[in-house]
């Protein structure tokens, strides 16, 4: 019986030790990620007189830009 309730001592032990370990992994990548937002947004384009002329400059986008169809999202 002596055995038995070491062994189950050393297995709550275990587990507690696990349990600290992962609050301390989650806890430190929360505050090293906090507030990080990263965007795909073309470079230079904070510079642009408007959302139309920026989008005029971006070379990937340079086929898809068509004049006569300009759509307005209120």
């Amino acid at each position: 019986m002596e055995i038995f309730v070491q062994s189950t001592h050393c297995v709550i032990a275990a587990v507690v030790f696990v349990l600290i370990c992962l609050l301390v992994v989650m806890v430190r990548y929360m505050y090293r990620h906090k507030g990080t937002y990263h965007t795909n947004e073309a470079k230079g384009t904070e510079f642009a007189e408007s959302a139309d002329a920026a989008l005029k400059n971006d070379p990937a986008l340079q086929e898809a830009v068509d004049e006569s169809k300009k759509e307005y999202f209120i």
